[in-house]
């Protein structure tokens, strides 16, 4: 199992160039943390969104946790996750997603979830109970959730940030031009909104967004992004290059591949429109190493 996932993460990167290149990553830590999120029956994003970085994560003894089931209900045109009818909520996870953060002593964790348009809340009570969960047996632990928009509900976004997570993030994904496609069942006002609503109901949490390059976006569109980013107060967002999960026609094909200095070149843009931290690079995604820019809003607000 190890071999094969080793052939094929250095096929993957073979096609790719040159600046996608990773070490190979301890394939019995990976294997250890695979087979204690089985047994727990529990799903990670690493795994159902094909992240590049898993490897390099787990090998570090990180995980992102993906709560409420592996089955989205909507079918964004960039993501491998399964898209269809979820199952029920399973009363039991937020139980089961705490007693893995703690057998993996992590200070720092990263909760997401699948979209359930499905429930009445959209699922965020189940981040609420996650929250309290890993709380109770992880008070050191700091938390950060990447959520859904959960259509802009209030009274759900009330709820969620009543459990005050150091962190909470939602994706734009990409520009406004280009949204429709990518994200159909999702609206670029509505999440800018979402973010807006977020800041306001949570100030004592930073916000944060994430989105891809390489769809064809334009360099002005970027920076218009960025801009109505910070326009509705979002202090972190992270910029990675767009990869193709798969084959299907669903999925969205790359239109270039953005070179690092241009990665550099968002990041020192970003910087200078008033984000507080700003991870951009060909591999990065919404929440890999995500402690660091916590930590670097937490040394800002210290020392400002």
């Amino acid at each position: 199992m190890a071999r094969l996932l080793e052939d094929n993460a250095t096929a993957a990167i073979a096609r790719l160039p040159s600046w996608f290149r990773q070490e190979i990553p301890d394939m019995a830590k990976v294997g250890t943390i695979k087979t204690m999120l089985r047994q727990a029956s529990l799903h990670t994003v690493c795994e159902s969104a094909l992240c590049p970085n898993l490897g390099k994560c787990w090998g570090r003894g990180v995980a992102t946790f993906m709560i409420l089931g592996d089955v989205c209900t909507r079918a964004c045109r960039f993501c491998a996750v399964q898209t269809g009818r979820p199952t029920a909520v399973d009363p039991d996870e937020p139980r089961q997603v705490a007693m893995a953060v703690q057998q993996l002593n992590l200070r720092y964790v990263v909760v997401t979830s699948v979209a359930r348009d499905d429930l009445p809340d959209e699922g965020a009570e189940q981040f609420v109970r996650t929250i309290q969960a890993i709380r109770d047996l992880m008070p050191q632990t700091k938390i950060e959730i990447l959520i859904p928009d959960f259509s802009n509900k209030l009274e759900s976004l009330r709820l969620l940030t009543s459990a005050r997570p150091e962190v909470i993030s939602h994706n734009m994904e990409t520009v406004r031009r280009l949204s429709p496609a990518v994200r159909p069942q999702a609206d670029y006002g509505r999440s800018l909104a979402v973010l807006g609503v977020l800041k306001k109901l949570a100030p004592a949490s930073f916000i944060k967004s994430g989105f891809m390059v390489g769809l064809g976006e334009t360099d002005i569109e970027i920076t218009e992004l960025m801009s109505d980013l910070v326009s509705v107060g979002c202090d972190l967002v992270t910029i990675g290059q767009y990869l193709a999960p798969g084959r299907k026609k669903r999925f969205l094909r790359v239109q270039r591949f953005v070179r690092p200095e241009e990665f550099e070149d968002y990041k020192a843009r970003g910087l200078q429109l008033g984000f507080q931290h700003v991870m951009s690079g060909p591999l990065v995604r919404s929440s890999y190493i995500a402690e660091e820019g916590y930590q670097e809003c937490i040394n800002k607000m210290v020392n400002s």
